[in-house]
């Protein structure tokens, strides 16, 4: 009799246990959640945070709110991150320099991208377009290539910061045909677009949607995009791949979900799941891709090989370019 009401008590005690579980897992979330963007505002990474925010927290009927971390291109709020409760109730958007490129150009990365978290899915990428000063003597880019080759130097172009897609986009330009412009940092992209408008420098790698307006206006000279195909955006404009002869020429800036490592794996599901549907609600997916952008698909595992095939791509091509940052 005592064995049979033991057994009873520990099956009660079991079943209790699995409704609390089950309870928890449906409840989430049960209070606001988080949303820290490793980019500052007014930033194409802070504009999708804030539309997602917004679209999960009519879904989950919770507060989601976007708190940006500036700073390494991503790195610093990427490291911030990393430091969270496990709990569900800090997501990390990061950025493509905090997930991938940050351990080549730095010594010793601040956290570790792949063991410190959860991938919950890629949300978006979004190639650059390639423009020059209209005083630079060439109407294409293979004339700009040679134009390069004939005066090496003599060209200039500028970008963000050590590691970002502008940035490694001449870098990979200058790798692939061969030629040698110099980089101007700056630490504004706002400055760094009207600089090239002004005629301060020759060359600029940088979002579409940026200049787009100047190359219809005629201040700046489209030359190619870095994506792997041609945009439905701008039909007319080839990819640098297609107009400079130089094949598996691609670079995106793409910026990816993250949890902090240990978040529970029920949790994870079911982010991953909203904010997958969240991408391809006609709000979110078309805002990408009036960017120029593609939205996210897959998963988390879809992440996870994304971004090591990332990692794994910009690893000799900064190694190459002796690209440190400190």
């Amino acid at each position: 009799m005592f064995h049979k009401m033991f057994r009873r008590a520990c099956l009660g005690a079991a079943l209790a246990v699995a409704a609390v579980g089950a309870f928890a897992q449906g409840a989430y979330p049960g209070k606001p959640v988080k949303l820290m963007v490793a980019a500052g505002t007014a930033s194409s990474p802070d504009a999708i945070a804030r539309l997602l925010a917004n679209h999960l927290g009519t879904v989950w009927k919770q507060s989601v709110v976007v708190e940006n971390v500036p700073g390494l291109g991503g790195i610093t709020g990427t490291e911030r991150g990393a430091r969270q409760p496990a709990d569900g109730y800090t997501l990390v958007l990061s950025t493509s320099a905090g997930m991938a490129v940050g351990s080549s150009i730095l010594e010793k990365m601040p956290y570790d991208p792949v063991k410190d978290f959860e991938p919950i899915a890629l949300l978006m990428q979004l190639p650059n377009l390639l423009v020059v000063h209209p005083s630079v003597p060439a109407k294409n880019l293979q004339e700009l290539i040679a134009y390069a080759k004939q005066n090496p130097g003599k060209l200039r172009y500028g970008h963000p910061g050590g590691g970002t897609t502008p940035h490694l986009s001449a870098v990979l330009l200058n790798q692939s045909a061969g030629i040698q412009m110099e980089g101007i940092p700056y630490k504004a992209s706002s400055q760094m677009t009207t600089d090239l408008l002004a005629g301060h420098y020759e060359v600029l790698f940088h979002n579409s949607s940026v200049l787009l307006p100047h190359v219809q206006a005629g201040a700046a000279r489209a030359m190619g995009i870095t994506s792997a195909q041609r945009t439905p955006q701008l039909p007319d404009v080839p990819t640098v791949g297609e107009a400079g002869k130089l094949p598996g020429f691609e670079v995106s800036a793409w910026w990816g979900l993250y949890a902090p490592a240990g978040t529970p794996p029920a949790i994870l599901a079911k982010v991953s799941a909203d904010v997958t549907a969240a991408l391809a609600s006609p709000e979110i997916k078309g805002w990408i891709e009036k960017q120029g952008g593609q939205a996210g698909s897959g998963g988390p595992q879809a992440l996870r090989e994304f971004q090591a095939a990332e990692t794994r791509k910009w690893r000799d091509i900064v190694k190459n370019a002796q690209i440190k940052m400190e």
